[in-house]
């Protein structure tokens, strides 16, 4: 039986979070949507209460190192601004392969700055021609001197204009076949060129770019993990990362939740709350039955992997596809029962609309997911 209650910390954390997004990022919400730039503020007052510790152990300046914080954290920013939910949840995927993987001179290097949020990381796996397919990837890595020379385009990138560095996977000739390694990018030096900030419909103040390697010089140290390890590299970063990623879909579908329950229960229709309406009523209880429904599949897949759980895998690809399948249906929901004015932006509904279909394909789309749970299944007999 998997224990899903919070600790009084956890509790208190929860609780600080929500009332620096309520009190400080809500009135601001429409701005950072508008301006689709990286908010910078938003992230000092991250630092102010030392919420990216989240991101990293216990011993390199993180706050208690449990997957069920982080969610817990991740999914109360979410709940009023999924976009700067991606200033921790970028942080945290960036800084998961070197926890994971890293050397212990990587890790004192980097992790305590990343915990402190002085040092920004991102994740660069996806490609023009290479998504879900990561054996395709063309990124190239050719070893030079006492070091590496990486040559290619990583697109779809999360804050990669911002990162101080990026965990980049490229393909190495090892014996004539191609093996996928990952590397530590140190985003100042030459060869590395951000060459695109996209122009998307949801998370706006969440930058998502292109980048070109040329050339681009990374020492040997910076090899991260053994040369051909890539793929297990990524693998074991993405079981991690698409929980967290189903804990801002869950603080998606509850933000949806918080505006259109406010709004039912005071707009009057033939002479009645819309809270009295038994329509409404049927809409709201099947909102708010898959919302705890999804909550319980991502927090029980956090406690399975904070405790070890071998079946990992196939917990992840479920929180990741219910959350998200919630978070669409729920802020689809909302837009509705509020009628008009869900879909006017000064209500703010029509924006976690938009900011939920991507956690619907990003992380590996859902079809892929589906696939994933079904064959895991059949693998156990």
């Amino acid at each position: 039986m998997i224990d899903l209650t919070l600790s009084e910390e956890q509790l208190s954390i929860a609780q600080m979070v929500r009332e620096l997004m309520v009190e400080q990022v809500r009135p601001r919400t429409q701005e950072i949507d508008e301006l689709a730039e990286f908010p910078a503020w938003v992230a000092e007052l991250f630092r102010g209460l030392d919420l990216f510790a989240v991101a990293a152990p216990d011993a390199y300046g993180g706050i208690d190192g449990s997957l069920i914080t982080l969610c817990v954290v991740v999914e109360q920013i979410a709940r009023v601004s999924p976009a700067c939910s991606m200033i921790v949840g970028v942080q945290s995927l960036g800084a998961t392969p070197i926890t994971l993987f890293g050397s212990a001179e990587q890790k004192k290097n980097w992790l305590p700055a990343i915990a402190a949020g002085k040092k920004m990381v991102a994740f660069g796996l996806t490609e023009p021609d290479a998504g879900s397919d990561v054996k395709a990837m063309s990124t190239r890595a050719v070893k030079a001197d006492s070091g590496w020379r990486l040559n290619g385009r990583k697109c779809f990138i999360s804050h990669a204009n911002i990162a101080d560095m990026v965990v980049c996977f490229a393909k190495v000739n090892v014996g004539g076949r191609d093996q996928i390694t990952a590397f530590l990018v140190e985003t100042d030096q030459p060869g590395f060129v951000v060459d695109k900030v996209e122009h998307k419909m949801g998370l706006r103040g969440s930058p998502t770019c292109s980048f070109v390697l040329e050339d681009a010089w990374v020492p040997q140290e910076n090899l991260l993990g053994e040369v051909g390890h890539g793929l297990e590299i990524l693998l074991a970063t993405l079981h991690r990362s698409r929980i967290v990623s189903a804990s801002q879909s869950l603080g998606v579908a509850r933000g949806a939740l918080d505006l259109s329950v406010a709004y039912v229960k005071e707009r009057e229709q033939f002479g009645r709350p819309l809270a009295k309406m038994q329509a409404v009523q049927m809409i709201v209880g099947s909102m708010v039955a898959q919302t705890e429904a999804a909550g319980c599949v991502v927090y029980s897949a956090a406690a399975m992997y904070d405790a070890g759980s071998g079946s990992i895998e196939r917990f992840s690809a479920m929180a990741k596809l219910l959350a998200s399948e919630a978070a669409m249906d729920v802020s689809t929901s909302a837009v509705q029962i509020m009628g008009g004015y869900g879909y006017m932006v000064e209500y703010g509904v029509e924006q976690f609309m938009r900011d939920a279909k991507v956690f619907q394909i990003f992380e590996g789309a859902n079809e892929l997911h589906r696939m994933a749970i079904a064959r895991d299944l059949f693998a156990q007999g």
